[in-house]
């Protein structure tokens, strides 16, 4: 049973297409996300039934897990609003159902998966449409801080197009720094990068774990990751502590990644 050693740790994460954005396609290498009904009605709190099927046409049941999941499950409004990342629940035949708060609009479901048989995680992406009257919001300013409740994360680090680069999120609660993080999935933090205008999904990666002997509960959680483009992306970091899971969200622009000697650069101005 215990042959997926080699996905331990970063090896099963490792290629995520050097910066290739995921969840762009409802469909890749055979396997397809399939959800009950793309046009969901008016009401908040919605039910979401779907099924992954492989190559083979029927509904995967049987999953590598990263980060103690067998699919993780993220749903966001086209104008980057509204989001959650949940973890459904998978029946024997397997079909996934989850609840989700869903305001009327556009919405963009993804799944981020490791299918047993394939070589690597996949992530595939769905439109649904929330009926009703829709009134898109604006995107946040960029930011190098958030606030959710008595939490503030502040932002260090840089996009950069094609490279990766570190980011550090530092918590804080009432302007004390926290340091005593709880692991949530395996990790002190989760972060979701999407970029704006296609919602192409980054795969974004924390810098140890807990239990390492060297990863520290907070205020500081390091990723590294990858900007597919040059552009905007938003930012989502869940984090929990005193038992609950909490999400700091972002607005970042890449930064130019320093010029080979002899560029000439004119965009300065």
């Amino acid at each position: 049973m215990n042959n997926h050693s080699g996905h331990n740790g970063h090896s099963g994460h490792g290629d995520h297409g050097g910066g290739r954005p995921g969840g762009l396609a409802v469909s890749a290498d055979g396997y397809t996300l399939e959800v009950d009904s793309t046009i969901l009605t008016a009401g908040r709190r919605q039910h979401v039934g779907f099924r992954v099927t492989g190559p083979d046409g029927r509904p995967v049941t049987e999953f590598v897990a990263e980060h103690e999941k067998d699919l993780h499950f993220i749903a966001v409004r086209r104008d980057t609003s509204g989001f959650q990342h949940v973890h459904p629940m998978r029946d024997e035949k397997g079909d996934w159902s989850t609840e989700l708060d869903l305001e009327p609009g556009d919405w963009r479901f993804f799944t981020d998966i490791h299918p047993v048989g394939h070589d690597g995680t996949l992530t595939l992406g769905i439109d649904v449409a929330v009926a009703g009257p829709y009134a898109p919001r604006p995107l946040p300013e960029a930011t190098r801080t958030a606030r959710t409740g008595e939490y503030t994360v502040a932002l260090d680090g840089a996009l950069v197009p094609g490279e990766a680069s570190e980011l550090t999120l530092t918590v804080s609660r009432n302007d004390r720094p926290v340091t005593d993080l709880e692991p949530y999935l395996a990790a002190y933090g989760h972060l979701v990068a999407l970029r704006v205008g296609d919602l192409g999904y980054l795969h974004v990666h924390p810098e140890g774990h807990p239990g390492d002997g060297a990863t520290a509960p907070g205020p500081g959680i390091s990723f590294m990751a990858v900007a597919p483009s040059a552009g905007t992306y938003r930012l989502y970091l869940d984090f929990q502590h005193d038992g609950v899971v909490r999400t700091a969200e972002f607005t970042v622009h890449t930064t130019e990644a320093a010029p080979a000697h002899g560029d000439h650069h004119h965009g300065h101005h």
